[in-house]
């Protein structure tokens, strides 16, 4: 993409926005409780919010606090995390034309007990979308490099999860996202699991996973890691449909459950 032509970001991250609450950024305004992208970055905040959705799951699930190991905690909520930042871009790039080229200045989060944390935007500036190989390039060195690489090293740090794991949740948190831009928007199916494709194929998502298309004549994508996120140490959590631990059957009918509707 010429990084000399620009396109309207909001326009772009209206269409994502229509997707999904996990494809939503709001435009940010004074006085409605926002708080710098950037303070995610700090430790202690960090740790709070951990904790804060470590009490949650405790609560909702009537689960022993012992029971919850905090890194695994850390490393659930750092997937949502990193679906909330990956998503919107991804979804304005494949339903809104332009991809936004978010920065750790020009996004803001409001804490919420749980579900997906509200994130706001300034000013930002965006690029048209063209081929799928440039759109993958594009969204793991501008947004993925920017906003969500220094959040993963936080939590490396912080919590002692390993990188083969935090970015397995990046890629699962964009296999995510690309498979309900192609549930959602049939007609984008093919071009969002053409992004998916070369994005797993460039640092530092390369050898994350494999991407699966099951049935050739339907342009599905599906995700299979090399890793695990360690939901599984949760009682009761199981495992998720792209772990390496989730048996093949298991993930095949995962897989043709959601071909069939």
């Amino acid at each position: 993409m010429p990084p000399h032509r620009t396109a309207a970001a909001g326009p772009a991250l209206a269409a994502a926005a229509a997707v999904g609450p996990y494809f939503a950024w709001e435009a940010w305004s004074a006085g409605a409780g926002w708080h710098p992208y950037t303070d995610l970055l700090k430790p202690s905040v960090l740790a709070e919010r951990v904790a804060v959705a470590r009490s949650t799951l405790v609560s909702a699930f009537g689960l022993a606090e012992e029971d919850v190991p905090v890194r695994v905690v850390a490393s659930v909520y750092f997937m949502g995390v990193a679906a909330r930042l990956l998503s919107p871009p991804l979804g304005a790039a494949i339903a809104g034309g332009a991809l936004p080229l978010a920065t750790r200045a020009n996004l803001w989060w409001r804490p919420v007990p749980s579900g997906p944390m509200p994130i706001a935007y300034g000013v930002l500036r965006a690029v048209p979308a063209s081929s799928p190989e440039e759109l993958a390039a594009a969204l793991v060195a501008g947004p993925l490099a920017e906003t969500v690489t220094p959040l993963l090293n936080l939590f490396e740090a912080e919590f002692r999860l390993s990188p083969k794991v935090l970015w397995g949740n990046v890629a699962s948190a964009l296999a995510g996202a690309t498979g309900v831009l192609a549930d959602t928007m049939p007609r984008h199916a093919a071009r969002a699991g053409a992004v998916l494709d070369h994005a797993l194929t460039l640092p530092p998502l390369a050898g994350t996973g494999s991407v699966v298309q099951p049935e050739p004549s339907l342009p599905r994508r599906f995700l299979v890691r090399d890793n695990c996120c360690l939901y599984y140490q949760i009682p009761g959590g199981g495992t998720c449909g792209d772990c390496v631990l989730t048996p093949e059957p298991e993930r095949v009918r995962h897989w043709r459950a959601i071909l069939d509707q």
